[in-house]
């Protein structure tokens, strides 16, 4: 037995490596993506006061801080028992949607697109973003630094900086909008709406028009049959900021529907020997393993899953590029892994319309933006949907609002069992006769970038003195020397 190692993958947050392990005849047996980080935010957040845990978490990752600051912010409202004014809710969710927006055009344009604009098997000199701006051109990665720019302008006014915002509080936010800033904004998100619609155009040509790449979304190398989970709102549909977590199963049948403060009996974490990342599966499944199909506790949760999961869009212009979708996809649910970059690109739109939708409130502009009304109930929850999928924290406190436990289960970590069995899949069936070029391990590198993982939110290293064992195995495989 033989292995191939990938390290580092590419085009992703934080680090990782793929290990392929051969048979005799050259074909795979095994292929696990493993993570040796050890994750500690949760540890040393006890003893911390609750207020502060906003101001954390978000250091755990610069690419999704928003996220982690939001979730962080709603367990932050549960725990001094402070409901956020309808005013602060809605510049909370204004300033989350722009975020998405933001973040959503990055994977896409730079971190997964490159694989379908410059092509699979492009030389890895070109198949990045400076490859894609040299292809599609300057002015239309012009456009793209520019909105990108212009998300970030509202971050920093309504966030109090443009990375690991500062703006949540117990019962509201920091800061408010005033008309200036209303039509500054109003002007912003009109332009996400249009460069929204452009990428999708983008997708059409570059990759909808293109057979091959086409054949290689809907084959059968990056599909997997699993169980579906995201937020909804009161009609179930997609809502990235608040609502209920609802899970429907292969068929696309409701499994569970639940509030952040009932995720703990839906779901459940599993550990194993190999890697540092935790596995989540469904309580009421089961962990039976790195297998899809109903009878599987895995889940998936991101841009393809919350579609799946829900029953619809909420705005209208990315409710017909949902439909579209699925019908070109051969109906709902998908398992087609690599249509999470198209289906990432209509939330992008759908966060772009709801920009437009909350900014033309007008609550938004009131002057209530915090409940400062307080009972500490010494525990709190919080979820929102990252861009990389459903994102739990969960913390208890003491009389004095310290924290004495920490729970966070990231969008990575409900990803990782498909992520496994989509790296092992596209292993298996691109690897023949143990031979590999440059081009094949970027198809299967592709197998996880579909889902945009962060390992630095999944993981997170404490120090350098993390003890590592080393196992040395015979050809057979058997365990002879560990250090």
């Amino acid at each position: 037995m033989k292995n191939i190692t990938i390290s580092p993958i590419t085009r992703l947050e934080g680090h990782g490596k793929i290990e392929i392990f051969l048979k005799e005849d050259g074909s795979v047996d095994r292929a696990f993506l493993q993570i040796p980080e050890f994750r500690g935010f949760e540890k040393f957040c006890e003893g911390r006061p609750a207020e502060e845990m906003p101001r954390i978490t978000p250091r755990i990752c610069g690419v999704c801080p928003t996220a982690h600051h939001m979730a962080s912010t709603k367990a932050v409202d549960t725990v001094f028992g402070a409901e956020p004014t309808p005013t602060a809710r809605k510049i909370r969710e204004f300033m989350y949607n722009t975020f998405m927006v933001e973040d959503h055009l990055l994977h896409f344009f730079f971190l997964g697109g490159p694989d379908f604009v410059m092509g699979p098997d492009a030389p890895a000199a070109e198949r990045n973003i400076l490859g894609v701006i040299a292809k599609v051109g300057m002015e239309i990665a012009g456009k793209l630094i520019d909105i990108r720019k212009k998300c970030r302008e509202i971050m920093a006014y309504l966030g109090g900086k443009p990375v690991h915002p500062v703006c949540g509080l117990p019962g509201g936010v920091s800061k408010g909008i005033g008309q200036e800033q209303k039509l500054r904004f109003e002007e912003i998100a009109d332009q996400a709406v249009g460069f929204c619609r452009f990428a999708l155009q983008v997708f059409e040509d570059v990759v909808l028009k293109n057979r091959q790449y086409v054949e290689l979304i809907v084959g059968n190398v990056y599909r997997h049959d699993t169980y579906y989970m995201g937020l909804v709102d009161g009609a179930n549909k997609v809502n990235f900021y608040d609502g209920k977590v609802r899970v429907v199963d292969p068929a696309g049948k409701e499994f569970a529907k639940f509030s952040a403060s009932e995720y703990a009996a839906h779901v459940a974490e599993h550990v194993e020997p190999w890697s540092y990342v935790k596995f989540p599966y469904l309580r009421n499944v089961g962990w039976k393993g790195f297998v899809d199909g109903p009878e599987s506790g895995i889940y998936s949760v991101a841009p393809l899953a919350r579609l799946n999961a829900s029953e619809g869009m909420a705005t209208p212009l990315a409710q017909a590029e949902h439909d579209r979708m699925f019908e070109v996809l051969g109906g709902k649910p998908s398992g087609l892994t690599l249509a999470f970059h198209w289906a990432r690109l209509i939330e992008a739109l759908y966060s772009a319309e709801r920009m437009v939708e909350l900014i033309n409130d007008p609550d938004i502009t009131k002057d209530d933006i915090r409940n400062t009304r307080v009972n500490v109930t010494g525990e709190g929850w919080g979820v929102v949907e990252a861009p990389r999928g459903t994102l739990f924290h969960h913390y208890k406190t003491d009389a004095k609002g310290l924290v004495t436990s920490a729970n966070l289960i990231v969008a990575t970590q409900n990803n990782l069992g498909r992520i496994c069995l989509s790296i092992d899949k596209a292993a298996r069936a691109l690897v023949k006769d143990g031979k590999t070029d440059a081009a094949v391990l970027n198809m299967i590198e592709m197998a996880f970038r579909a889902y945009d993982p962060c390992m630095a939110c999944a993981t997170h290293s404490l120090n350098s003195r993390i003890p590592f064992e080393i196992c040395v195995r015979d050809a057979s495989g058997v365990v002879v020397r560990k250090l």
